[in-house]
């Protein structure tokens, strides 16, 4: 069986916190690969305005960029309206059977879990992966691996506060993000 991780979120835009994350579940689970998988619309997160799907996904082919083991999964920019894990896991289940899926979530979703759409039934889909997020607690009453990662106190919110204020991400962000980013007169720039 093909080991696959799959790391979902905006990624609005994409930072060294996700390509950490990603980094330390594909060597301590020992996965095959790790796809990020941006959403369409999350139902939990508003989007950010100016920026297209188009950018996020060219912000973050960019950052993974001389990483063979990780890749873009685009099931849930390819589908209108409100992005449900449980309908995307449904599908890429269905498109790969032969695949473990490991769904990896920081410690803020663990506990947004009870809320998730038919959690009852994904937690049969796939396996939860949570990693620690700084403020956050990981119990929960669902079936959760938890992996210990670096702790880094960045957000793509903090990137966004900080592109708005005029103020460096310089580290925050790889560079050929930052040139996109200023090339593209995104958040402000």
């Amino acid at each position: 069986m093909k080991r696959v991780g799959i790391l979902g979120g905006t990624f609005d835009p994409p930072h060294i916190g996700h390509l950490i994350i990603a980094n330390e579940i594909l060597q301590d689970l020992k996965l095959d690969e790790v796809r990020f998988m941006p959403n369409q619309d999350p139902p939990h997160k508003e989007k950010t305005a100016g920026i297209t799907g188009h950018d996020r996904i060219k912000m973050l082919t960019l950052a993974i960029s001389g990483q063979p083991a990780f890749s873009i999964e685009g099931i849930e920019m390819e589908r209108p309206g409100r992005s449900y894990t449980y309908d995307t896991m449904v599908l890429l289940k269905k498109r790969e059977p032969d695949t473990d899926f490991y769904f990896i979530i920081g410690a803020d979703m663990i506990e947004y879990l009870p809320k998730w759409r038919n959690i009852d039934q994904l937690v049969r889909l796939v396996r939860f992966v949570g990693v620690n997020r700084p403020a956050y607690s990981h119990q929960t009453k669902y079936p959760v691996q938890f992996v210990e990662i670096p702790e880094i106190h960045i957000s793509s919110s903090l990137i966004r506060e900080r592109l708005q204020k005029n103020r460096s991400v310089k580290y925050l962000i790889p560079d050929a993000v930052w040139e996109y980013i200023k090339e593209h007169h995104l958040y402000g720039t």
